[in-house]
């Protein structure tokens, strides 16, 4: 079971520096999102993947490691939580504290990255917003009645058509 602690603690401190490098990664989408900067946008976003997939392998880690010690404590593996993990450590306090300490601060770390990624999301939802009202502006502005040429001509069918669209497939 020790061994098994210990590696928790080990993929445990992985996984708190991963998501620590994560976090100014979001932050600094932020004014770029503001700034419609698509170029860099793309450019964090590919940094922002490698350092989540690096946090999806050593997530699958943690959780093999939880699953065996499920196997040990004879618990079922849904049923096992880091709260009791920690709980049942109360006889080696040493490290039960360390996992106390990076429990929390992977759950800190998380809950920052959670607030930065909801911020980004409401922003880019309202530039979503924008340029669909601004398409919905633009459409409507093409179908006002003060564009339309009727002439005496257009009774018969005949007369210049002037039809523009919103998106030339032609081009």
């Amino acid at each position: 079971m020790a061994s098994l602690v210990e590696e928790l603690v080990t993929v445990l401190k992985e996984e708190t520096k991963l998501y620590t490098d994560l976090l100014p990664v979001a932050e600094s989408k932020t004014p770029v999102i503001v700034e419609n900067d698509l170029a860099e946008l793309e450019k964090i976003t590919q940094v922002e993947q490698e350092l989540v997939d690096e946090i999806t392998v050593q997530e699958h880690k943690r959780l093999q490691i939880v699953k065996n010690i499920a196997i040990v404590l004879g618990k079922k593996e849904a049923q096992i939580k880091s709260k009791d993990i920690i709980e049942y450590l109360v006889k080696e306090p040493s490290e039960q504290r360390e996992l106390q300490i990076l429990h929390d601060q992977l759950r800190q770390t998380i809950q920052k990255l959670m607030e930065v990624n909801n911020r980004n999301k409401s922003l880019i939802n309202q530039s979503l917003e924008m340029i669909e009202f601004n398409m919905n502006f633009i459409q409507s502005t093409r179908m006002a009645p003060g564009n339309n040429n009727y002439t005496k001509g257009a009774i018969n069918g005949y007369g210049p058509t002037s039809q523009t669209r919103m998106f030339d497939a032609k081009q």
